[in-house]
């Protein structure tokens, strides 16, 4: 599993590793990782021309001695100084000592080092900072950032102004949840965790979490000796309309493949569900669980078919045209687990919001819908995070733009359907489907179509269970 913590969680277990070094140690140990991944980057050091983004706190720092161990090996290194009066004196020197200089950014180098800000950033970039990041994305030098892009706020993943675009970010003891959301992790590039000996053990809990293969294998269901369909649990799939027929049939496909027992299909396409999935119950009935909301349409046996599931007070994911029919259902009344699938969109308008204002704060955004209707929330996008109103956000590291596929969702909602009605918790639930299903989005032929992502749901369970069980 990989784990992020917050900044006030890194700056403590950082206090205290420092107070058991010698000074400076520590800041050695981060310009130490740093130059070597500068040197992979590089490849051939010698002769190389190297830009160091220099700001006033401890990301200078560390650039300014990486610099000084690149310059050693026969690298050209120049210092651009945001702020020369508070520049790293310690750091500054040894860059000297060893050859390195103090000047403008160069006209043409083979790599730039970000250190203008680090963890401790807030707001958007000063108006020197942000024109010396633009000159940099216009030189098209290939860009290191130091523990994070600066102008990407490290909590959040937010980013207010103009910031670094990282080809690779080396962070520093832990992962920061800005590098793992957007919009932060498309500017981070590549990540590279170096070890320089914290213990976040006694800093708290993580504040991100996302799953490898051995955290979802370990969740997964799995039928044992004595189980038939109904004790693995039956999922109900209310989807679909006459407008709509096909999201039905994809929700039925990601529920089938869900881990459930069984798939009981409300709805009137009925016909074109048993056509492709024949071993489908049709009608009502005692279900495990409820996945609605799918091209449900907005009509009379619309609501009456949410309304039904609503009722059941059995675990209820909502997605799609339900999210709309969801708050005349008033879900603070409603004591079983309720989950929630929106993408930007559709947070925006549960929201009163803009879209836009979604997707430049994912984890707020999620996290003011999962308080407001007191729900599990799984936010589709670019980064898809999972979120309860506390509590570590669950981060999927599977998730591909091939998604982007009309009737993706429907798969998805099925599929993490079946999942609750199997036994998972909300929040398992939702973090286990999304990885199931962008991994399956990646097995599938390319372009996948949304069926083809549904048809590679069992290879993708294969891969997780022989992997990672």
């Amino acid at each position: 599993m990989r784990t992020a913590y917050s900044v006030e969680s890194v700056r403590r277990a950082e206090q205290a590793l420092m107070a058991r070094l010698p000074e400076g140690a520590l800041m050695q140990r981060a310009a130490a990782g740093l130059a070597a991944v500068c040197g992979e980057m590089l490849g051939r050091v010698y002769g190389a021309r190297v830009a160091l983004l220099v700001g006033s706190g401890d990301n200078g720092g560390d650039a300014l001695y990486a610099g000084a161990r690149l310059a050693r090996r026969g690298a050209g290194v120049t210092a651009v100084l945001l702020s020369p009066e508070r520049a790293h004196p310690g750091g500054l020197a040894a860059l000297r000592a060893a050859g390195g200089r103090v000047g403008g950014l160069p006209a043409r180098a083979d790599l730039v080092v970000d250190g203008i800000i680090g963890i401790g950033g807030t707001g958007a970039l000063r108006p020197a900072a942000a024109e010396l990041v633009r000159a940099v994305e216009e030189s098209g030098a290939p860009v290191v950032a130091v523990d994070l892009p600066s102008g990407v706020d490290a909590d959040t993943g937010e980013v207010p102004g103009p910031a670094v675009t990282a080809d690779v970010t080396v962070t520093f003891g832990a992962h920061k949840p800005g590098l793992l959301i957007d919009p932060g992790r498309s500017r981070a590039g590549v990540l590279r965790l170096m070890d320089i000996g914290l213990d976040l053990g006694p800093a708290g809990t993580p504040a991100a979490l996302a799953y490898q293969h051995a955290d979802v294998a370990a969740l997964l269901p799995r039928p044992g000796a004595v189980s038939d369909k109904y004790r693995r649990g039956v999922v109900g799939i209310a989807a679909g309309s006459h407008r709509y027929p096909g999201a039905a049939v994809l929700v039925v496909a990601g529920a089938l493949r869900g881990g459930a027992g069984a798939v009981r299909y409300l709805g009137p396409n009925g016909d074109a569900v048993i056509g492709r999935f024949p071993e489908t119950l049709l009608g009502a009935g005692r279900v495990q669980a409820w996945a609605v909301g799918p091209g449900l349409d907005d009509d009379a046996g619309a609501r009456e078919r949410m309304a039904r599931a609503f009722e059941a007070e059995v675990p209820m994911l909502v997605d799609a045209d339900g999210l709309r029919l969801l708050a005349e259902l008033r879900p603070g009344g409603r004591t079983a687990p309720l989950l929630l699938t929106p993408h930007a969109g559709e947070a925006a308008a549960l929201l009163g919001t803009e879209r836009g204002v979604v997707e430049g704060a994912r984890l707020a955004s999620a996290r003011e819908l999962a308080r407001r209707y007191g729900a599990t929330v799984l936010l589709k996008g670019s980064t898809t995070v999972v979120v309860d109103a506390e509590g570590p956000a669950l981060v999927n590291p599977t998730g591909t733009g091939w998604l982007a596929t009309a009737g993706s969702g429907d798969v998805l909602s099925g599929l993490a359907g079946s999942l609750l009605a199997a036994g998972l918790p909300s929040r398992e639930a939702a973090a286990c489907g999304a990885y199931l299903h962008g991994l399956a989005a990646r097995l599938a032929p390319v372009p996948p179509s949304a069926s083809e992502v549904a048809a590679a749901l069992p290879e993708a369970w294969h891969e997780v269970l022989r992997t990672g069980g």
